[in-house]
């Protein structure tokens, strides 16, 4: 059984409508990733999972429990709804320990003082916090009080935990440590995660699944790998990794191979549904399958090097061809002006 689900949920401020018919499941053990720009209601759908916004249409159950009914009208409190909640901000009390913190929700359930105590050190020990139980959070790095944030979350065990933008206040090395080890977390203690994020390369660590929204509506939905190699559309393909962007005109379709062109270039690619011999049309493949060849060939455009940088494991090289601008990666720099190939294999290029 789901340990959350959501049906065809409908959320508007005002006129303006925020979630459009959102549907999603939750398995025990599961991560699954609210993904999507600013203003795409990832945030809301969290919220309102929580308790903490009021949808007018669709239904929230937490395993068999149903929480909301826009039809039935059913809105269960937010603080009945036993989810663990894990804010950007973290929200510590700065005036408490950190023992405090974690023990706050428990005495708010009226959970005997033994009981705290034994629950609140076996959570910290969970996550490498023991040692720290009597410091305030000031005291604390932000990986640190992330962690404890998270304790918080999961001294009481509940079904499902809520996670906002959990990652965002890290550094960049941090970041990836912390995503590494949340993951490995879940999965031991077969928590179920629902996680809002607007990184894509954190997403596609930590998640079972990833739901990408796109005006209030799920654009697409699957596992990292399917998200990242089998979009479905032009958005998923644009959202998720980095991109070489080519527009021109869609001259042939023969099956799943379209030809598209524009000026000084011509790409063969694997058609996606939609494509239109005539019309205009979108060539799009990821950057890290582009290749720099010396000479002309099958599926190659002719660019002159703009500027040659030097990002650590490689160089990342931005060409221009005409008014586009493209890159491509490679083990050494480029001098600037030099003029080079773009090899863009056809089975890696999209066309929508």
């Amino acid at each position: 059984m789901a340990e959350l689900t959501v049906d065809d949920l409908h959320l508007r401020y005002g006129e303006t409508n925020i979630l459009n018919g959102v549907s999603l499941t939750l398995e025990r053990g599961h991560v699954v990733s609210l993904l999507g720009p600013s203003g795409s209601g990832k945030t809301t759908l969290l919220r309102a999972v929580a308790g903490l916004e009021t949808p007018w249409q669709g239904s929230i159950r937490i395993g068999d429990h149903l929480v909301f009914d826009g039809a039935g009208k059913v809105d269960v409190p937010a603080e009945r709804r036993n989810l663990g909640l894990v804010f950007q901000s973290y929200a510590l009390w700065p005036h408490k320990t950190i023992f405090d913190n974690v023990a706050y929700g428990l005495k708010l359930r009226n959970v005997t003082k033994s009981d705290v105590a034994g629950r609140v050190e076996e959570a910290l020990k969970q996550l490498s916090l023991g040692h720290l139980a009597q410091r305030f959070p000031h005291q604390l790095s932000g990986g640190q009080q992330q962690r404890v944030a998270l304790a918080r979350a999961l001294v009481y065990n509940p079904p499902v935990i809520l996670l906002d933008e959990p990652l965002s206040n890290l550094d960049a090395k941090l970041r990836e440590e912390a995503r590494a080890w949340l993951r490995e977390l879940i999965v031991r203690m077969q928590l179920s995660a629902l996680c809002v994020t607007h990184d894509q390369a954190e997403a596609l660590a930590m998640s079972d699944r990833i739901l990408l929204l796109n005006n209030g509506r799920i654009e697409q939905q699957g596992t990292p790998r399917e998200m990242y190699s089998e979009p479905a559309t032009l958005f998923t393909a644009d959202f998720m990794g980095s991109n070489n962007r080519l527009v021109g005109r869609v001259d042939s379709v023969d099956g799943q191979r379209a030809t598209v062109a524009g000026e000084g270039w011509q790409l063969a690619g694997v058609a996606r549904s939609g494509v239109v011999p005539g019309k205009e049309g979108v060539a799009l493949i990821r950057v890290e399958r582009v290749r720099v060849a010396a000479d002309a060939g099958p599926n190659r455009i002719a660019a002159t090097v703009v500027t040659s940088m030097y990002v650590g494991e490689r160089f990342e090289h931005v060409f221009e061809v005409g008014t586009l601008r493209l890159r491509a990666y490679g083990p050494q720099a480029l001098a600037v002006g030099s003029r080079h190939a773009l090899e863009m294999p056809p089975a890696d290029v999209w066309v929508f």
